[in-house]
């Protein structure tokens, strides 16, 4: 495998992480970091500590981790797209739909490789119901369910609940089904004091059919993960908190109970809860990358998804309880 020269820009929370896999990460070398901040978490070591992306592509680098404030994607992104390095952009892709399209065109005119992180799709729950719902476990899907909730993340300060939290919610029902975003009606809350919303309902209509609701805030005194798929045969349920997968199968035991006979549901059936290997989701996102980087088959979450991502989170801010068609 050919030794690819890595540089992160962005050290906060979430770049020191990048920087912890970047670091250990097989056929990769992470060369040097930036950010005007400095490095608060002590991650640089002996690498060199820059202030600028463009001090960042003069180091010469294949490509580069993006783990700034969103506000800066943009700008950062058609740097490196205009100096020829691929990037990988922590989510949301950029601002708004507009921004996201012009990084996504930038990339794609010049022949790179652009992702953006949204890292849920490599929990390990949601890569086996993934698997599992190819295989026809589930037959039709009918529904996807999720709920993220926990109190606020003091770091976030340039996005909402919907465009931070949201649209890890948004990728993986995209994602885990195949199916695109063909409307959406959401209601948001203010509760916080802050400028962007903290809390969202919202549900969907995807191209298939499929149905979605989901439940996002930074306002409950726990953190809560789950996604809920439901199809003709049963339901997945997947905790990215645990990684663990669970299939609660439709029954088929007769009712014997008339007045319940009428009724032409689903009964209960088995439960499984799937035994399955659980390799850290941001190590397995940085492998697909570089690997999609090397040329190789990989599974990654390209601009023009992220783009679409972006798009939907905006209808859902917009959407004041109207359905929005996308």
């Amino acid at each position: 495998m050919s030794t690819l020269r890595a540089g992160l820009i962005g050290v906060g929370m979430m770049g020191r992480h990048h920087a912890r896999v970047l670091s250990s990460l097989e056929g990769v070398e992470l060369v040097a970091i930036a950010d005007p901040g400095g490095d608060p978490h002590g991650v640089a070591g002996d690498r060199p500590l820059l202030s600028s992306v463009e001090e960042l592509i003069a180091v010469g680098i294949d490509y580069c981790m993006v783990a700034v404030p969103t506000v800066f994607h943009e700008q950062i992104g058609l740097a490196l797209a205009e100096a020829g390095v691929h990037a990988i952009i922590e989510k949301p892709l950029a601002n708004d739909t507009q921004e996201s399209g012009r990084l996504a065109e930038a990339f794609d005119k010049a022949g790179l490789v652009g992702a953006v992180g949204h890292i849920e799709r490599y929990n390990p729950s949601l890569q086996e119901a993934r698997r599992r719902l190819e295989a026809g476990d589930l037959g039709d899907i009918y529904q996807v369910a999720t709920r993220r909730q926990g109190p606020f993340p003091g770091r976030i300060a340039d996005v909402g609940v919907i465009k931070d939290l949201g649209t890890h919610d948004i990728d993986l029902t995209a994602w885990v089904t195949q199916q695109d975003y063909v409307s959406v009606s959401a209601r948001t809350n203010h509760r916080s004091g802050r400028e962007y919303e903290d809390m969202v309902s919202a549900v969907g209509h995807l191209s298939g059919g499929v149905v979605t609701s989901h439940l996002v805030n930074w306002l409950t005194p726990f953190k809560e993960r789950l996604t809920v798929i439901t199809g003709e045969k049963g339901c997945f349920v997947a905790d990215t908190l645990t990684a663990d997968l669970t299939f609660y199968g439709n029954g088929s035991t007769p009712t014997t109970w008339a007045s319940m006979q009428q009724f032409r549901g689903v009964s209960e059936g088995d439960v499984i809860r799937y035994a399955i290997a659980k390799p850290e989701p941001l190590k397995v996102e940085h492998e697909n990358f570089r690997d999609a980087v090397l040329g190789k088959d990989a599974d990654i979450v390209t601009l023009a998804q992220g783009a679409k991502t972006v798009r939907v989170a905006e209808a859902m801010i917009k959407s004041n309880g109207a359905s929005i068609d996308l």
